[in-house]
């Protein structure tokens, strides 16, 4: 490639080795010219061999007459020097072919011939081909040329500009040391003004000019060194200069082959052909197998050839043949991605995996394509081809390129003056812009949407406006609006009878249904459209329906089944390698199998929810994992890292202003903070969540932050406060209806009412918290509050019913494997047997709770049940 430094490489190695007395025979140099526009001035291998034997000492007078005979003289010669052990290293600069060079290659392997040459000749030689600089080396090469001569501190002052410099300069060295010149003689130019020029792409190459001349009389200037290859391109091969002058015309960084043919209208192996030849000549290169790239300025040069030609080359069918390439490939794409089983397919693709392999390829192109159809007037492709992109874009989380694509499809809509398409697009980017999570937006999209169906009396049309309206104001809680919404969505398609997107109206709606906590009614709507998308073989959408299905369930505590409805989601996500979804299964999953206290496969299935979307960028999504990992680690003791977990969460979410999961992750941080003591930070952290709740009007998710912001005021001994804290979520979760949740928080509001001698009313709150568990087959629920009613009882001495709670919460932790609590529930019956003397029973109490302390590495509470049970010990021996 014209510019990369071959000749200066070149020299630094020469005289490197002439230092090193390397070469004892001598060190040579010659130009051979390859690339001058007149090929009379290119030098030949005989003519060449005349000037190096005059440079190793012979004279003209002992020159043979021809040339075949100079090269046989120059052969000889090195023969002679490898005879005397004298190696020679001849340097033949700028060679454009073999013939120039393959003749004076040295037959004695002492010798080095070291060729320079634009493009990769067929010789028996060591290939060292050369690219543009590393950024780092590039800025060097800039910092190093303007202080020729002089200190210049621009480079280190100014270095976001010297940077945009190498940038724009495409790291090329030839463009480097020429913008180092222009600098040079404008020792106070800002670096920050030379980048503003060179961002002017119509202006760039004429930027690079230095306004000298080298030895041979040439420009010093990028263009000057790009028109030595190009000239030589058009004089020997003019279908190549033509696919040279084309390229640029792809909107991508890079084109494949049948794109390629495509734009010249050539059949593949002629393209082939032709490619591989610049890219020999080192116009193109191939940053992957079977796709091809320019350099950024030689992308410049070949665009600004091409419009000089532009009626000779065609060039405006040829850009219509490349973006109807582009849309007819898309569709045919797009059609496997949406494809239900026995539907036919365009056979371009071999399956799922080759389309989504195509687009992963395709991508900077299509989404390029899509600018450049509707900047050049080309509406139609500009409307059409975002249609074929969006569920693409979509499972690979592209949701910036999405949104692009599908406000330039609106703007193409408006320029067509056709109101269905407009009403088409503007749901698709209502689509886009909630994916985003720009919920205002994408509601304002939907309503417009909705509007032009309902004038055009296009019910089908309004329907699907409906069910995308619906789940933008599911996003920001207006829940009531979003089944209304979805209701009308569904109605609609019974209308017309369209099975398919009722189920997916019917999935939609139990949503947001189960955000009011109308569960059953959800979880209905959630088997309804499972049974839908099966009966048409949609697998994609019955994957979707399921999670959603499982996180009903959920719900309502029927957990086998919601880790059944999870695993099959995740399946499907997987057959169809949507690794987006697959994070969101594997969460869900997750929840599902913290509730059965399998937390090892909980915390598992997090990790890799959090890894998909870290993998995919997905901020919004890591933080929900991380979130969900955090209270799996709480259940295992892991405080550190579950603190960690939600401190990253609520980051994420004030990064995203998404104040409801703000809320949730830091009622979540205030758990785990209380459980490593640091019982402040745990209130500040839950009284926020509170606020954020009150002000969200989430009175489910303000009951959830009031019951652990009781606890944690409890832990600090504020019994006042906390018992108001929990007094307050009671009687949220009774006007919500949530009898397992008010359970909960009358087993916390019990423990701290027994803190301020309430005892009867605490046993109340307790037997209240036990009976609701018990009624929902909260085994772990219901052990927790016989535990704490124990305590109570024992506080009035009632130890005989004491002694019972703490046995059944003892059997009840023991049989759910909870370690942990059992040792808890142990202390405490051996404290109630030890008042009623039960010395012998009371210390085997105390020795299996010191035991299980050990095991769990909870030194706090070993220390409190050895102690116990020495004061056991001492009792019994002083009876």
């Amino acid at each position: 490639m014209a510019g990369v430094g071959k000749t200066a490489l070149a020299l630094m190695a020469a005289h490197r080795a002439m230092t090193e007395g390397w070469f004892g025979g001598g060190v040579f140099f010659i130009d051979l010219r390859g690339y001058t526009r007149a090929l009379g001035e290119r030098v030949s291998a005989a003519a060449a061999a005349g000037q190096l034997l005059r440079a190793m000492g012979i004279r003209d007078a002992d020159l043979p007459p021809t040339g075949e005979e100079q090269l046989g003289l120059y052969r000889s010669v090195l023969a002679d020097r490898a005879r005397q052990g004298l190696p020679v290293l001849v340097v033949a600069d700028n060679a454009a072919v073999t013939g120039q060079v393959e003749p004076l290659l040295p037959a004695q392997s002492c010798h080095r011939l070291l060729i320079t040459s634009r493009h990769t000749l067929t010789l028996p030689a060591h290939l060292v081909d050369l690219g543009i600089l590393p950024a780092a080396e590039a800025l060097d090469l800039l910092r190093t040329a303007l202080q020729a001569g002089r200190s210049d501190p621009r480079v280190d002052a100014e270095l976001e500009s010297a940077e945009e410099i190498v940038r724009l300069c495409g790291r090329l060295p030839l463009a480097l040391q020429i913008i180092a010149a222009l600098l040079r003689a404008e020792p106070d130019r800002p670096l920050a003004e030379a980048a503003t020029e060179l961002t002017d792409t119509r202006q760039r190459l004429d930027a690079l000019d230095a306004g000298d001349l080298d030895p041979h009389g040439r420009p010093v200037a990028v263009r000057a060194a790009f028109d030595l290859s190009y000239q030589r391109l058009l004089a020997d091969q003019p279908e190549q200069a033509r696919l040279f002058r084309l390229l640029p015309l792809n909107p991508g960084p890079d084109i494949s082959l049948q794109a390629a043919a495509a734009l010249t209208s050539t059949p593949e192996p002629t393209v082939r052909r032709h490619l591989a030849a610049l890219t020999r000549a080192h116009l193109l290169t191939t940053p992957a197998p079977g796709r091809w790239r320019m350099h950024d300025l030689v992308r410049l040069y070949a665009d600004q050839q091409g419009c000089t030609q532009a009626a000779v080359d065609g060039r405006d069918q040829a850009l219509d043949r490349l973006l109807n390439f582009y849309r007819h490939t898309a569709i045919a794409a797009d059609a496997h991605l949406r494809a239900l089983p026995g539907q036919p397919v365009p056979d371009r693709f071999t399956g799922r995996d080759d389309a989504m392999a195509w687009f992963d390829a395709e991508r900077p192109n299509l989404v390029t394509a899509v600018v450049l159809a509707e900047a050049s007037g080309r509406h139609h492709i500009a409307y059409d081809l975002p249609t074929y992109l969006n569920i693409y874009l979509s499972w690979r989380r592209a949701l910036d390129d999405r949104v692009t694509v599908d406000t330039l499809a609106v703007t193409a809509s408006k320029h067509l003056s056709d109101r269905t398409m407009k009403a088409d697009a503007l749901t698709s980017l209502g689509n886009a812009l909630s994916e985003a999570r720009r919920f205002d937006e994408a509601i304002a999209a939907h309503q417009d949407a909705v509007t032009i169906f309902r004038d055009l009396g296009d019910r089908h049309g309004e329907g699907a406006a409906l069910t995308s309206l619906g789940l933008a104001l599911g996003e920001v809680r207006r829940f009531d609006e979003a089944i209304a919404a979805h209701q009308d969505a569904v109605a609609i398609c019974r209308e017309f009878g369209d099975r398919h997107g009722e189920g997916a109206a019917l999935n939609n709606l139990g949503l947001a249904l189960g955000e009011v906590r109308r569960f059953d009614e959800a979880i209905a709507a959630h088997q309804d459209a499972v049974a839908i998308c099966r009966e048409f073989g949609d697998r994609h959408g019955e994957g979707a329906a399921l999670t959603s299905l499982g996180l009903a369930l959920g719900e309502v505590r029927r957990f086998d089944e919601a880790i059944a409805a999870h695993q099959q989601d995740l399946d499907i996500c997987r057959e169809f390698g949507d690794r987006y979804r697959e994070g969101t299964a594997l969460n869900n999953l997750g929840l599902a199998l913290r509730e059965v206290r399998r937390f090892d496969e909980a915390i598992a299935a997090h990790q890799d929810a959090v890894a998909i979307c870290r993998g995919l960028g997905d901020r919004h999504g890591q933080g929900e994992a991380l979130n969900n990992l955090g209270l799996a680690l709480y259940q295992v003791r892991r405080f550190d890292e579950a603190i960690a977990a939600h401190q990253d969460a609520v980051a994420i979410c004030r990064e995203f202003g998404d104040r409801h999961r703000e809320g949730r992750a830091l009622n979540n941080l205030g758990l785990a903070l209380r459980e490593v003591r640091r019982f402040d930070e745990a209130i500040a952290a839950q009284q926020d969540a509170v606020a954020i709740c009150r002000g969200l009007g989430d009175r489910h998710g303000q009951g959830r932050a009031l019951n652990n912001l009781g606890n944690a005021l409890y832990q600090v001994r504020r019994f006042d406060e906390a018992i108001a804290a929990q007094q307050d979520a009671v009687a949220i979760y009774r006007d919500l209806g949530d009898r397992h949740r008010e359970g909960q928080a009358l087993n916390n509001l019990g423990l701290a009412l027994r803190e301020v001698r309430r005892f009867d009313e605490a046993i109340a709150a307790h037997q209240d918290a036990v009976a609701i568990c018990r009624e929902f087959g909260d085994r772990h629920g219901q052990s927790q509050a016989l535990n704490n009613l124990g305590l109570a009882l024992q506080q009035v001495r009632r130890f005989d019913e004491a002694i019972a709670a703490h046995q059944d919460a003892v059997t009840i932790y023991r049989g759910l494997g909870d370690r942990h609590s059992e040792g808890t529930a142990l202390n405490n019956l051996g404290g109630a047997l030890y008042q009623v003397r039960r010395c012998d029973d009371a210390i085997a109490a105390f020795e299996q709770a010191t035991t299980i302390f050990e095991v769990t590495g909870d030194e706090h509470s070993r220390r409190m049940a050895q102690f116990n049970r020495e004061q056991a010990l001492r009792q019994q021996a002083d009876e």
